[in-house]
């Protein structure tokens, strides 16, 4: 793990409750150093989207909250600011989904991005021109309702509204869902290409171990909203549990699902 110490995000223990009784995160602790890429894997409902709405402070429009630990970022407590002075501080989340604005135009729609600051309307003219660069499909598109672009169209809308709010850390829920292989691929160059030339930290929710791994620094798994192992991405793709359970592969090759669906009380790391 990174040192908490010199961790842009740092997360400690927390413990996530819905509705006051249903427990979600079970002493979750993860870190993010500035300049990482760090991936969060697991199955779904393994408590990956509820992490990332901890850390940005959305959780109670869910009837959920953070009951024990502590989140810190950018060596500030941040757990009980609200959502928008988090964003302020460059904090943003790209939910899984895209949630686009449909009737807006996608230009439009990066526009929003941009509505928490304050630096004048050539800055965020020279940031569009910027977020086109990265994603050239969206200049194509610029004028057509976001509504009605492809679904890889819309998540690169949705991460150039993130970058529009000139983050330090993005929280990207689950980037390649409903995407075919080829537009995973583009998001995920892109999302490597934002981090070594923008500086941009990630914190990415992914099921698809496969591809996360190759991108990211860091990865942990999580299971019934614990951390159940956590290391080097290099690292976690070589482990054989990792291998077997999460890439499908194993000492004699690919398997499927009905070799592998007793994972749970398998799994060697916890025992």
């Amino acid at each position: 793990m990174a040192e908490t110490a010199t961790a842009l995000l740092a997360v400690n223990n927390i413990e996530v409750i819905y509705d006051h009784v249903i427990l979600v995160l079970k002493g979750v602790s993860l870190s993010v150093p500035a300049g990482g890429i760090v991936t969060l894997l697991g199955a779904n409902g393994a408590g990956k989207t509820t992490t990332l709405k901890a850390i940005s402070n959305l959780l109670h429009s869910e009837r959920g909250e953070v009951t024990k630990g502590s989140i810190a970022y950018d060596g500030a407590q941040i757990q009980s600011l609200p959502a928008n002075d988090l964003v302020k501080r460059g904090v943003i989340q790209v939910m899984e989904g895209r949630h686009c604005f449909a009737h807006l135009t996608v230009e439009e729609n990066l526009l929003t991005g941009a509505h928490t600051r304050g630096d004048g309307g050539r800055a965020v003219a020279a940031d569009i021109e910027r977020v086109y660069t990265y994603f050239p499909r969206l200049k194509e598109r610029r004028f057509s309702q976001a509504g009605y672009v492809s679904g890889g169209e819309q998540q690169m809308t949705a991460i150039g509204r993130a970058l529009m709010a000139k983050p330090k850390l993005i929280l990207l829920d689950e980037p390649s869902m409903g995407l075919a292989p080829q537009l995973v691929e583009e998001i995920f160059e892109i999302v490597r290409a934002l981090n070594q030339k923008e500086r941009v930290s990630f914190l990415l929710a992914e099921q698809n171990a496969n591809i996360a791994l190759r991108y990211a620094h860091y990865g942990y798994i999580l299971e019934n909203g614990r951390v159940v192992l956590d290391g080097e991405a290099a690292t976690l793709g070589q482990n054989e549990d990792v291998k077997e359970f999460y890439l499908g592969l194993s000492a004699g090759g690919r398997k499927s699902y009905r070799d592998v669906k007793h994972y749970r009380r398998r799994k060697r790391w916890l025992a």
